[in-house]
């Protein structure tokens, strides 16, 4: 049995840039900022390229929500191996206050509209570090789950997931339909090649919106205020262990 996969991809500030608060508290500043795909979004895509070189799954299919940059993310998505994307589009106060309940919403229609057996997200974004969309996907389908992922097997109708947990690794076998989210181990994502780049611009991309998803984009919560941490205080040293377990003491530490 061949399945079909759909990979959510998300547009990101780049992991290696030095991240600013807005002088007026609202977020983060993202214009002139160097963007890129969530990494563990890459692992997830990865994955699901992973999975159709063994013939387990016949077609993937990308998914971002957001501007029109997304476009970028999603074409990237292709170059790695994806075979079609879906741009959904939003843009403006609205994408500003998207929350993964929506993301969540969106996805799990398309999941419906596209038939597809197993939806493969990232554990959390880099930007808001939530870990909230994989499981209510999957609790809007209803469909079984499989969350911080560092290895997957097929095996009769059903999957066998290794995934991360406090005390170690559990091993728990799922039915499809399910829905996966990919944890830092799961695999090494591989660098787009340039002919796969120049092929990913000829792959298929559709766009939508929310509305022709019916999916209501109004925030369930609201941001009061995005601050900076707090500046580390210097510490200080001491001469002796008896004036460490005192300091410690002292601090309510022990």
């Amino acid at each position: 049995m061949s399945l079909r996969v759909l990979v959510g991809v998300k547009r990101v500030i780049d992991y290696a840039v030095k991240v600013r608060v807005k002088p007026d508290k609202t977020g983060v500043v993202t214009d002139g900022v160097k963007h890129s795909m969530n990494p563990f979004d890459e692992i997830a895509i990865e994955e699901a390229v992973r999975m159709k070189e063994k013939n387990i799954v016949k077609e993937i299919i990308a998914v971002s929500c957001g501007p029109q940059q997304c476009q970028e993310t999603i074409r990237t998505a292709l170059a790695m191996g994806a075979d079609r994307g879906i741009h959904v589009e939003v843009a403006g106060k609205e994408y500003e206050a998207m929350q993964p309940f929506h993301v969540s919403k969106i996805l799990a229609k398309l999941a419906q509209e596209e038939k597809v057996d197993i939806v493969l997200v990232g554990k959390q974004a880099i930007d808001d570090d939530c870990n909230q969309t994989g499981q209510m996907t999957a609790a809007l389908l209803d469909w079984s789950q499989a969350c911080f992922a560092s290895k997957v097997e097929k095996t009769d109708g059903e999957l066998t997931v290794t995934r991360e947990i406090d005390g170690g690794l559990e091993v728990i076998k799922v039915k499809l339909p399910a829905v996966i989210t990919s944890d830092l181990r799961l695999n090494e994502p591989r660098y787009a090649t340039l002919p796969n780049i120049m092929k990913a611009k000829k792959k298929p991309m559709a766009k939508k919106t929310a509305a022709d998803l019916g999916v209501d984009l109004t925030p369930r919560h609201e941001v009061l205020s995005v601050e900076d941490p707090p500046v580390r205080e210097a510490g200080i040293k001491v001469e002796t262990v008896e004036d460490l377990v005192g300091k410690l003491k002292q601090s309510g530490v022990i």
